[in-house]
């Protein structure tokens, strides 16, 4: 079994202030000659702890991914966050993972954990100590004086924010998932889109349109992506529609990634097809216009 060191967290989005919690889990990894880790849960803790769930920034699988492909993490162990999981002594929970070849911890200076969150970053590090264990407590991370946090994040997506979100999420806004069939119309105006559903307890971006990166086959495109209802042609329900700008082929229940760059407008009724149309393709010279000068 290799021994490995782990950092403690739920990592919504994987932000800039759990970017140093892995920063530093590499590091002592490194230097202990392990492998560095994430111990994370499949849903969140304030489900069951105060019976509210906030809206979230990332699916499980999205979280993984950002984890394992941003950021090189060898192992990411998603555990269910159920009744055992909320009444298990701290100390047990961190016996639980030295079973599993835990080396060492690392946590954020708020981390608590273990029943009734009497665990504490103090905690931990006292108990690595006492054992021979690696351990560090993570300072936060500001921006410009804010607190780096998903609750913030996810409040910057929400209010349609987009360049501020990325600047402390420090990477894209994702979302990953397979692609649809739809009514077809946007292949009808000359502007096929490919169109993906939001899952469930995701925080909803604002209606509008995005200029975003489509990754497709390890290929990234430019795509012009329209979240909301489609007012134009009274559409139900909230889809997510990108345009993927120079990609030819059938798409179809194949898997795709979004990467959510800056918002460009909000969603509104156009009067006619052909209005739609125009701006949808002033969205897309926007796009271009965009990621031109980011390059």
């Amino acid at each position: 079994m290799n021994e490995t060191i782990y950092a403690l967290g739920f990592f919504d989005g994987v932000h800039i202030g759990h970017a140093a919690l892995l920063r530093q889990c590499r590091a002592l990894a490194e230097g202990r000659g392990c492998e560095a880790g994430v111990v994370t849960f499949g849903s969140h803790p304030d489900t069951l702890v105060s019976g509210s769930t906030p809206p979230l920034i990332n699916t499980p699988r999205d979280r993984e991914k950002l984890l394992r492909e941003n950021f090189s993490m060898d192992t990411v162990i998603t555990l269910p966050f159920d009744a055992h999981m909320r009444e298990m002594p701290w100390q047990d929970f961190l016996d639980m993972l030295r079973r599993e070849g835990a080396a060492g911890f690392v946590c954020g200076e708020d981390f608590r954990f273990g029943y009734r969150g009497q665990g504490s970053a103090a905690l931990l590090k006292s108990y690595c100590e006492q054992r021979g264990l690696a351990a560090a407590v993570v300072p936060e991370q500001t921006i410009d004086g804010i607190r780096v946090s998903s609750t913030y994040i996810r409040t910057q997506i929400q209010s349609g924010d987009m360049a501020t979100a990325v600047k402390f999420l420090g990477h894209p806004h994702i979302l990953t998932g397979p692609v649809l069939h739809g009514h077809q119309l946007g292949r009808r105006l000359g502007i096929p889109t490919a169109n993906l559903a939001l899952p469930q307890g995701l925080a909803v971006p604002r209606y509008g349109v995005y200029a975003c990166r489509c990754l497709v086959d390890g290929r990234s495109y430019s795509a012009v992506t329209n979240v909301g209802t489609r007012p134009t042609v009274d559409g139900r329900g909230v889809t997510v529609e990108p345009w993927i700008l120079d990609y030819e082929g059938d798409l179809y229940e194949r898997e795709i990634t979004l990467e959510f760059h800056r918002f460009l407008r909000p969603e509104r009724k156009f009067d006619t097809l052909q209005e739609l149309k125009e701006e949808i393709l002033r969205n897309a010279r926007q796009t271009r216009d965009f990621f031109d000068a980011e390059c």
